[in-house]
Order: structure tokens, then sequence, then C-alpha cells
């Protein structure tokens, strides 16, 4: 079933692409763009990075805001997308996310909404330390519980929602963002549809990348 769901999200992610808003929405009740708002009071600064830009829309909401934002994402299909959906305004770059092609110290706030597995790759976060500015945050949105029972079931059958208990949860989601040196908390936000956990992890002031 793993292997298999790889091969789901690898094929939304690129040749599927022009398919993810939709299936998103039928996966979550067209929930998903109201649990991606809920990143935006977190943010701190001007200078944005978001990870996984996707198809986009909380590149919108960050220029609509007054953010300087940048995405990255190594899907070229996604870019397209992404584009479309900004109408051209958006800044964006084609990439990975364990080797960002920006300098040190270059974000006050980099950000990542419902992302997969690469966001807990050690060089993924090391590359996001590197790039923050002292005392600069990295926010990732990475899993929505649903209190609607239908969609319950079928993220626990995906594999896409936990099945433990929330401190299992949230000891699990901190430890790698802990292990790389970030001052991690683990957020919960209690929607109408759903709970959110947010990963805010923070560079410590008094770290430097030289």
């Amino acid at each position: 079933m793993s292997a298999l769901l790889r091969l789901f999200f690898k094929l939304l992610y690129h040749q599927f692409a022009f398919t993810y808003d939709l299936v998103a929405a039928a996966v979550s009740f067209n929930r998903w763009k109201d649990w991606i708002r809920e990143v935006l009071p977190l943010i701190e600064g001007t200078r944005t990075l978001e990870l996984g830009h996707g198809p986009g829309h909380l590149q919108r909401l960050l220029r609509r805001d007054g953010w300087l934002a940048i995405g990255i994402d190594e899907s070229a299909q996604m870019g397209r997308l992404a584009r479309r959906n900004t109408s051209g305004s958006a800044h964006l770059t084609r990439g990975l996310a364990e080797y960002l092609p920006f300098p040190n110290n270059s974000f006050d706030t980099i950000v990542s909404t419902f992302p997969t597995e690469y966001i807990f790759d050690s060089h993924t976060l090391a590359e996001a330390r590197r790039c923050l500015l002292p005392g600069g945050r990295l926010i990732v949105l990475p899993v929505a519980m649903p209190k609607n029972r239908f969609l319950d079931w079928l993220y626990k059958f995906t594999g896409e929602s936990p099945a433990e208990s929330e401190d299992v949860i949230k000891t699990k989601l901190k430890e790698p963002f802990t292990k790389a040196n970030f001052v991690t908390e683990i957020l919960i936000r209690d929607l109408p549809s759903s709970r959110l956990f947010i990963i805010l992890a923070r560079k410590d002031h008094a770290e430097k990348t030289s």
C-alpha cells in the first residue's frame, strides 16, 4: 500500500498535477485551502520562502498580504500551475529542499504546508536552518486530523492521518526538528472540520550561518 501511495503522489505532483486541486478538495471536503490559511498568522518578517509551493495558493495569499515571497518546488508541472494560479506574479524557482539555491541567512520565515516526507530529511532541515536569519521561523503544517468520520476512515486507510495518541504524534513530529538544532514546539489548531498539527521551529537568535 505504501509503495502504491508513493506512486500515486508522484503522479499527482507531476504528470497529473492538473488534477491536484480537485483531488485535494475531494479528500478534504473542500477544507484544505482553509487549513493552509492557518499558517499565515505565524509568519514573521517580510522575506518568506515556501518549500513545495504546489499549485501556488499560499503564494497568492502571501503576495496579497505584502510578504516578499519566493516559492520552490521540484515539479515543473506544479511550477506551471502555480504561475497560472498567481497570474504570473509569483517568484518561483525549481529545485530541491535538500539543496536550496539561496544564500545563508536569507529569510525571516520558511513555510511548508502538507509536504511529503522530504520535510523531515536531515538535509532539508539543515538547509532550512542555513537559509534562515537568526531567530527565523520554520513553519510546517504536515497533517490535519479530520473530524468527519468518513474522512477519518479515509485518511487512516491511505496512511495520511496518524492513528496514535496526540502526545505520540507531537513527539514524532517534533523529534527531527529538535535533532536539527531547532527550538521546536507543536501547535494545535482546532477547526470545525478538523484538528491541525503545526510545527513551529525557530533558529536560535545567537546562531548566524557564515
